[in-house]
């Protein structure tokens, strides 16, 4: 009976290795190859028609294309403007989604209809943003559009939003914020939710009143939740490009202009610079990835990484003891 339920988990983990393999291969071939072809194309003169022959830059300027990216005046004006254009989406998405999720998960107020206004706040996330971007540059349209009759209504002069470059900046991230806030929340709900329910009893019987629960509860538990968050908003918005595409091709003057779109001329228009994007794109990465482990560092659980350490340092003691009683 012992042999048949050991050769009964041996097939289970056969199956397991199975179950993956489409997601390895679709990843290997999608995601990882693309990525190293692409690093390779950065260090070579690979520009015009697919099917024509390139060759790796020679020795002293096998990092041209990375120094001509990086003194691309366009590239650093697509990168300050996906920076901006994050910042000032993801700080009011994330206030707002804290309060929301704090709203529906209150233990004093409990909310009638609560699935209806999730779907009322998540909904403009399942919209296409594409179809979102068009829908905002019709509505700030000039001379003629929404904005300007509800302007006119106040005998204003109408104003042309979509040429002036914070006015788009604001808008684009506007756009960001409304499509996402509600995906934001519906992630810190679910964090909230497994926060065990006795440490808020505890705290009422303690006259904790809500904001105090908040603070001193929620939000600390809610630290991984957050920082998982914050490194998916990250990388999401520094490969901004169909908002922005869609809803001003980065006018006026590269005012929306993202560090995608700039990839995306660089590649696909004029002499289709297919080394320079591909430069440009590493470079993304990198500073993707950098930033990332930077955010990771910064809002570690310092408790957890102290007691590694120090369950670290007792193990190599003990190790070090074992030796030298067998060196006796």
């Amino acid at each position: 009976m012992i042999l048949n339920k050991k050769k009964k988990s041996i097939s289970h983990d056969k199956f397991a290795f199975v179950f993956i393999l489409p997601f390895v291969i679709t990843y290997l071939l999608f995601a990882l190859y693309p990525t190293i072809y692409t690093f390779v194309i950065g260090f070579t003169d690979f520009m015009g028609r697919p099917d024509k022959e390139w060759h790796f830059l020679k020795a002293g300027h096998f990092f041209d294309n990375y120094k001509s990216i990086l003194g691309n005046g366009t590239f650093k004006t697509a990168i300050s403007n996906t920076f901006l254009i994050w910042i000032m989406n993801f700080i009011p998405q994330m206030l707002l989604a804290l309060l929301l999720a704090a709203w529906f998960t209150s233990r004093r107020n409990q909310l009638k209809g609560q699935g209806f206004f999730k779907i009322v706040f998540y909904m403009p996330n399942i919209i296409t943003a594409a179809s979102v971007a068009i829908l905002f540059n019709t509505l700030f349209g000039f001379p003629k559009g929404p904005m300007q009759e509800l302007i006119g209504y106040f005998g204003k002069k109408p104003f042309d939003f979509l040429n002036e470059k914070m006015g788009v900046r604001i808008i684009v991230a506007f756009i960001q914020f409304w499509m996402w806030y509600g995906y934001t929340m519906l992630i810190l709900i679910s964090g909230i939710l497994g926060i065990s329910p006795e440490i808020y009893e505890s705290a009422e019987v303690d006259g904790a009143n809500g904001w105090q629960s908040f603070f001193r509860i929620t939000l600390p538990n809610l630290k991984t939740i957050m920082l998982y968050t914050l490194v998916t908003s990250l990388v999401g918005g520094l490969n901004m490009y169909d908002i922005p595409k869609a809803f001003t091709d980065g006018k006026p003057d590269y005012a929306t202009i993202t560090t995608n779109m700039f990839i995306q001329s660089k590649a696909f228009s004029g002499r289709y610079m297919y080394n320079e994007a591909s430069a440009a794109s590493i470079l993304m990465f990198f500073i993707i990835a950098i930033l990332s482990a930077v955010v990771f560092f910064l809002l570690r659980d310092k408790d957890a990484a102290k007691e590694k350490k120090i369950n670290k340092m007792a193990e190599k003691a003990m190790k070090q003891k074992a030796k030298e009683a067998m060196g006796r």
